[in-house]
């Protein structure tokens, strides 16, 4: 892993006011370190790395982590933490708050204060997050060959989108195409919603056979290097009716104008409001309940965010997801869903998955 990211990191401590992390999270120790144990936590000061794990991982970190001083660990977390903080001579240490519960701080600080360690631990929730924002050109290249697996599964399985097959079929096809193609495990469990399950936009594929004119909602991603793709499409189980037709092109008029208006410089909140005009303007303006993107990376969902009143500015090298949706109970739903970037002050699109057109 290079060392921009520790230089980048050590260059927040001021901000908050700290003097060395302890990180916990395991995206976030695998950003800094390269290490992708399911065990570890990292030691960071202004001038050492240290990452400390049990013996199951100990070879791996040396050979993955090479920036980082190996710790052998074990005992449970209580017996050597005191003393990883007492010669680090770190006064106020940065904790993910966001991660670390209150049993395990609770841990921490008694054998702190059991050891005579006068060290506080202050919550920094989000000081890696943020620098996990901007993908280096790496990261890009691991989450475009994720998008072109996901893409790939997509299209092959498609075309058996029809009455008479479940959702639980539908998923596994595409499941077996992502992992055949090279996907690591899978980001998120599929989903394959249909009919008036398409309402839900978490729904759980199962048994439900579709049906003559459902509408089903495919969301789905692959991973590659670690990186995450999303991907979403909405298809019609036979003919399409009235009604799903005129969903499915407000939902793509909504994905549409988002896609015109995101370039650099623009907010969160004005990429959000471009899609929910559109489906407001329809009168399906409380139908879309969710926001319009989310980051993609190491995690399926990340920053930057795409809602509203978000202020914070797209910026060059940010990954997310444009997706806006209706959803309508006892009926089903739409939501069309592209993974982009934003380079040169330009958008993007990664994804390439067929959109169905139901003109």
């Amino acid at each position: 892993m290079n060392s921009t990211r520790l230089n980048n990191l050590r260059s927040a401590f001021d901000a908050w006011d700290i003097d060395g992390l302890f990180v916990t999270q395991a995206d976030n120790r695998y950003y800094l370190s390269g290490f992708d144990g399911s065990a570890g936590y990292l030691f960071i000061t202004g001038s050492g790395a240290i990452l400390a794990t049990d013996f199951r991982y100990t070879e791996q970190a040396v050979s993955e982590a090479p920036a980082f001083e190996i710790l052998r660990i074990a005992n449970t977390i209580a017996d050597w933490f005191p003393s990883l903080v007492r010669e680090g001579r770190v006064k106020r240490l940065g904790f993910d708050g966001a991660d670390v519960s209150y049993q395990l701080y609770q841990i921490l600080a008694d054998a702190l204060k059991n050891k005579g360690v006068a060290t506080e631990l202050v919550p920094v929730s989000g000081i890696v997050e943020n620098l996990r924002t901007v993908k280096e050109p790496d990261e890009i290249a691991w989450i475009e060959k994720a998008v072109a697996i996901s893409d790939a599964a997509f299209d092959a399985v498609a075309p058996q989108v029809r009455p008479g097959i479940t959702e639980n079929e539908i998923a596994w096809e595409l499941e077996k195409h992502m992992r055949e193609r090279g996907s690591q495990s899978l980001p998120f469990d599929i989903i394959v919603a249909s009919g008036p399950k398409a309402a839900l936009p978490h729904a759980k594929p199962g048994n439900r056979v579709l049906r003559e004119g459902d509408a089903v909602v495919i969301d789905m991603g692959a991973r590659c290097g670690g990186y995450a793709s999303d991907l979403t499409r909405t298809l019609c189980a036979g003919k399409p009716d009235e009604q799903f037709r005129k969903v499915y092109n407000i939902v793509l008029d909504a994905q549409l104008a988002a896609l015109g208006i995101i370039k650099g410089g623009i907010t969160g909140g004005e990429a959000d409001a471009a899609a929910r005009n559109v489906i407001r303007s329809a009168g399906y303006g409380e139908d879309f309940g969710h926001s319009l993107g989310h980051g993609v990376g190491l995690a399926e969902h990340e920053l930057p965010r795409l809602s509203p009143g978000v202020s914070d500015p797209l910026d060059d090298g940010m990954v997310f997801t444009v997706e806006p949706g209706i959803y309508l109970s006892g009926w089903g739903g739409v939501r069309i869903e592209d993974t982009v970037v934003i380079e040169n002050g330009k958008l993007r699109i990664l994804s390439s998955a067929g959109k169905a057109s139901y003109d």
